[in-house]
């Protein structure tokens, strides 16, 4: 069976090279009886290639069992897997047979075999080894065939290294180890995917599917997607569900999409040397820096002041006057923490301020003439960027070290072409 043909009888989507690598290697192994142990992220698809694993195998016509071992209460794990005898705890009113024994000839699958108690490992090692195996209160030895696919997203190294996994059962199970890349490493499958269920979602809905913009498709591709397959399909049915217009570009789904820290969604910016012409040089990007440190101030200053006005700084704590003079300065700050209180407990330091500015030549209309200086050197520090990358988006947020969600609204604020 080609490749093809066992994603579209399984409903796997992708090229990308690691899945296929993963596929070739699930056809190829699938005859031999032996071992296999998938590793991944949570939510990339493993329960996938145990099924492709038994289905083109000799026990295809045999029982195929999947088992979430995390699913189980550690308390019942062993009567779930291995079966148990009438009385042998409380609840027990008769006697019951095990996943091992009811798959017996096939294959079963232990899906987060990590999440496994230790004595549940032992138990679990002597069924690989030997084949046997005994109910939970019987003394009764048993035999079993079963073919063990295993499945997990533990860190076995650190779980060995913890005693939490038995190092000589790892070793068991991991005859051959088969990886599934994450959604993020799948670039190119990404859209496919998005396209799958988003279709799937329209056909049993009767409504037109959804179709993405190229910087929407692009955005979607350099997501890191941390959930992967499972948390594009939530999100691709989410849009479906909710949006009216059946077009979507960037600035819309990143409403869908979590925030994340900016390193994560935005590549570091290159340098000049790869010949994409000049850009923003280190004095503009330290005056950017700058005007970030000086809005973080201002802010602080009217926090401070605030705190003056309600009566919460008291003039005569040394503390409170090291504050206020590392927030103003020296002068500035003993002067403030000077003046004299007001009816209502209000400061007067409006006034005696608005004085001291005008008496240094500073005014209302300096101010505003400073914010809009900083706002139109703003403008022209992300109109640079933009004529830089030749209106890439996703290059011009780099260079300039803010997300894309920032740069969509910044360029909607300047009217940016």
């Amino acid at each position: 069976m080609n490749l093809q043909a066992v994603k579209n009888r399984f409903g796997v989507v992708g090229n990308s090279p690691g899945l296929e690598r993963a596929l070739a290697t699930a056809v190829r192994v699938a005859p031999a009886d032996i071992t296999v142990l998938v590793r991944g992220e949570s939510g990339t698809g493993k329960e996938a290639l145990p099924k492709i694993i038994h289905h083109n195998s000799a026990r295809k016509h045999g029982k195929y069992i999947a088992v979430n071992c995390g699913a189980i209460p550690e308390g019942t794990i062993d009567s779930e897997l291995f079966g148990h005898e009438k009385g042998s705890f409380t609840g027990a009113h008769e006697a019951r047979k095990g996943y091992f024994e009811e798959a017996d000839g096939g294959t079963i699958f232990l899906d987060e075999v990590g999440e496994l108690p230790m004595a549940t490992q032992s138990r679990l090692l002597r069924v690989l080894e030997t084949g046997e195996y005994m109910r939970v209160g019987s003394s009764k030895v048993r035999k079993t065939d079963v073919r063990v696919v295993a499945a997990t997203n533990l860190d076995f190294d650190k779980a060995m290294g913890a005693g939490k996994f038995r190092e000589d059962l790892f070793y068991r199970l991991n005859q051959v180890p088969l990886l599934l890349p994450p959604l993020r490493e799948r670039g190119e499958d990404i859209h496919l995917l998005f396209r799958k269920f988003t279709g799937d979602f329209s056909e049993r809905h009767q409504m037109p599917p959804i179709r993405l913009g190229p910087e929407a498709v692009e955005l979607l591709q350099r997501y890191p997607w941390p959930g992967n397959v499972r948390q594009l399909k939530n999100i691709a049915e989410q849009i479906s569900a909710i949006e009216t217009e059946r077009k979507v570009d960037a600035d819309r789904l990143l409403d869908y999409l979590p925030e994340l820290p900016r390193r994560e969604l935005v590549p570091l910016p290159k340098g000049d040397a790869d010949g994409a012409g000049p850009g923003l040089n280190e004095r503009e990007i330290l005056y950017k820096l700058l005007f970030e440190m000086k809005t973080d101030l201002n802010d602080l200053k009217s926090l401070v002041l605030k705190m003056i006005q309600e009566g919460k700084i008291d003039a005569g704590s040394s503390e409170d006057q090291s504050l206020v003079t590392r927030v103003f300065g020296e002068r500035e700050g003993t002067d403030i923490m000077r003046l004299p209180e007001r009816a209502g407990g209000h400061s007067g330091w409006t006034s005696t301020v608005e004085q001291d500015e005008e008496e240094e030549g500073f005014s209302d209309s300096s101010e505003v003439e400073e914010t809009l200086s900083l706002l139109e050197s703003e403008r022209e520090l992300i109109q640079r960027a933009l004529v830089k990358h030749g209106n890439r988006r996703k290059q011009a947020a780099a260079e300039l070290g803010i997300s894309e969600r920032t740069l969509y609204r910044k360029i909607k604020e300047f009217g940016l072409k």
